[in-house]
């Protein structure tokens, strides 16, 4: 029988190139054909077979689970409970016998682009400078995706100036004595999913803003009200959070660069030979997101500028890692934060250490701050792309941005 990487390449190149090509049932695992046409239906972390990691019948990879999102079946089987898996791509690392792996979208993300109506937008993470060659610059890199069959791409470090904006507003106003403080980062949803069921005590000092992955998918689709949006990055974590009942009106698919490689590798798309197409709207701070310490970094600038004569400074304190970020939680329990402003991201480096980055997360973090440095803009303050955008959505000012910001947050 084959396996499931086999199922899903076999299937891939019947997509794109070999529509006529059929594998018999006996071939293959139905259960397994099931988790690629529908992915949705099952949590970011799939079992492929029985697992044999671990001693003394416990299993090394649903112990490494913070989220106990492995559980065994009345018949003492091991499976993922998709409303508790968050996507960290931890038990795939711990488990010893493979048989453990990460979902994809990329089958019913084609079939989409194919048979869409309206515009479909690529959404790309701000960790993708440099994945695909340092000759791949982002307007080559909108060419590929045009030529996938997307209408365009649109770099979610905007959203990620917006979100800069609001969290930087949100603080300027709630903290303003020495025992405030506030927990951020939006946009990794494990550092979220750990305080929402671990830690939910630190709820109330968590900003209500989504993620700007999907801020800019529910922009899109105000804007766009036909469009399929797909949101492409180096993170598995975001397919359940694109999933999550609050929010799933914003993203359609979810994509990971590797899945994405799997598509130009198929349709023999080459980036670093395709066309220039720029359109280039984000400052340093939406563009250093992706690596640890880049939202900090971004919303201290900002409320800096936005109330340079603060009494209470922004003091910020970063953890990357699930452990790490456990450890700093437990500190800021204790009353030893020594910070007003905690960053947390569930994975080492940040987005650039993400399970599916296709480069080593410090060459991916090196190309995040070049292309930072690169931007025309600082802070969101000095962007005029975000007043533009802001204004094309109704929002006349800034206040009123904060004051019914409803597209860009989130009741938790």
């Amino acid at each position: 029988m084959i396996t499931f990487d086999e199922l899903y390449r076999h299937y891939l190149k019947k997509t794109i190139a070999d529509p006529g090509s059929e594998l018999s049932a006996e071939e293959y695992d139905t259960s397994q054909l099931d988790c690629l046409l529908n992915p949705k239906d099952y949590a970011p972390v799939i079992r492929t077979g029985e697992c044999t990691c671990g001693e003394d019948g416990q299993n090394a990879c649903a112990a490494r689970c913070i989220f106990n999102a492995i559980v065994r079946t009345p018949d003492g089987k091991l499976t993922i409970d998709k409303d508790r898996c968050s996507g960290c791509a931890a038990c795939i690392d711990a488990c010893t016998s493979g048989k453990l792996t990460a979902s994809r979208d990329v089958l019913p993300a084609l079939d989409a682009i194919r048979s869409a109506k309206g515009p479909v937008y690529a959404m790309i993470a701000p960790a993708f400078t440099g994945q695909w060659d340092s000759s791949v610059t982002p307007g080559k890199l909108r060419s590929a995706f045009k030529a996938i069959g997307f209408s365009g791409m649109v770099e979610v470090a905007l959203f990620a100036d917006i979100l800069t904006l609001k969290e930087a507003f949100e603080f300027d106003r709630n903290v303003n004595t020495e025992s405030d403080f506030q927990l951020t980062s939006c946009c990794c949803p494990v550092w979220i999913s750990m305080i929402r069921k671990i830690y939910h005590e630190l709820m109330p000092h968590v900003p209500g803003a989504v993620s700007p992955m999907v801020a800019c998918g529910r922009t899109i689709k105000v804007l766009h009200p036909d469009a399929v949006t797909i949101f492409i990055g180096p993170c598995l974590a975001k397919k359940a959070e694109a999933r999550e009942a609050d929010i799933a009106d914003a993203v359609d698919y979810v994509l990971t660069f590797q899945e994405v490689q799997d598509i130009f590798d198929a349709m023999q798309i080459h980036p670093e030979q395709m066309e220039e197409s720029e359109r280039d709207h984000s400052s340093r701070a939406g563009r250093i997101y992706a690596r640890s310490g880049g939202v900090s970094e971004a919303v201290k600038k900002t409320v800096e500028q936005l109330s340079p004569y603060r009494s209470i400074a922004v003091k910020t304190r970063c953890a990357d890692g699930v452990p790490a970020c456990r450890q700093m939680i437990e500190e800021i329990r204790a009353g030893k934060g020594m910070a007003n402003f905690f960053e947390g991201m569930g994975c080492v480096g940040g987005c650039v250490g993400g399970p599916k980055s296709l480069i080593p997360r410090d060459k991916a973090r090196d190309y995040v701050n070049a292309y930072g440095d690169e931007a025309a803009y600082q802070t969101p303050l000095e962007n005029p792309y975000v007043a533009e955008l802001l204004e094309k959505l109704g929002f006349e000012t800034v206040e009123e941005f904060l004051e019914r910001s409803d597209l860009f947050t989130r009741q938790f």
